[in-house]
């Protein structure tokens, strides 16, 4: 258990309230999407939100990150960075974000098919949102890490799409990046014990081709080694007695 801080419940209801104002950015964000629209106006429309609810874009400045959010399209796993890129019919959008509210973090990303999509692209986002929701069941005091993980694998795998091997989940709550970090692969019953007060951030990224992946020259984006889609969805969860709490549940 060594550096994984178990927060209190007053911690918890800190990291709840900055869950409720992502959960309303990525809401707001998706409102925004449309052919045309650049992912930088986008990423405006997030940061305001943010801001005018009292709270910052954890992500902008961390390690010299550019942006209030990531944005990342089709073959792009994690990371995009906002640009002047425009949504087209048919894209597959990711928005990942994070939001400190009085110095408590919450972590969280959707996927979003803007406009008419394929039946493809339907299912991997269908896919993708179930595994996080198994993950989160899986997500018990009593269970390790590992139940996480070999769940997130185990869905994927059946569905016939390929997990993101060097990318993890992650503690969060104080800080955006805790311990322990939580693959999205590997066998149960191995890794720290999940305990009461435990806050993690969990984010399983499915690819429709290989799981490999490989880094653009911007240092920051993540796609796919063959090119072809991905998928992520994320939230932060608190662990409880009565079961894990969604700290960012989607509106």
């Amino acid at each position: 258990m060594s550096g994984i801080i178990i927060k209190s419940e007053a911690e918890i209801e800190g990291i709840r309230e900055s869950g409720r104002i992502l959960a309303a950015a990525l809401k707001v964000a998706e409102l925004e999407l449309a052919p045309g629209k650049t992912t930088a106006e986008i990423d405006v429309v997030i940061e305001e939100y943010i801001l005018s609810n009292g709270a910052k874009p954890v992500f902008k400045g961390y390690r010299g990150f550019p942006a209030a959010s990531c944005i990342s399209i089709n073959e792009e796993v994690i990371h995009g960075i906002p640009g002047n890129r425009e949504l087209k019919d048919g894209d597959l959008v990711k928005i990942d974000v994070g939001v400190s509210k009085n110095g408590f973090i919450s972590d969280s990303s959707r996927s979003f098919a803007v406009g008419r999509t394929s039946d493809k692209i339907r299912k991997l986002v269908s896919v993708t949102r179930d595994t996080l929701d198994k993950a989160i069941d899986a997500s018990r005091a009593g269970n390790r890490v590992g139940d996480i993980s070999h769940t997130i694998e185990e869905n994927a795998r059946a569905a016939g799409f390929e997990v993101v091997k060097e990318y993890f989940g992650h503690g969060t709550g104080l800080s955006l990046h805790e311990e322990p970090n939580i693959p999205n692969y590997g066998p149960k019953g191995v890794g720290p014990l999940l305990e009461p007060g435990m806050t993690l951030a969990i984010e399983p990224m499915l690819n429709m081709g290989t799981g490999k992946i490989k880094l653009k020259e911007d240092n920051w984006t993540v796609v796919t080694a063959d090119g072809k889609i991905s998928a992520h969805f994320e939230h932060t969860i608190a662990i409880t007695r009565k079961g894990p709490e969604v700290l960012t549940a989607y509106v």
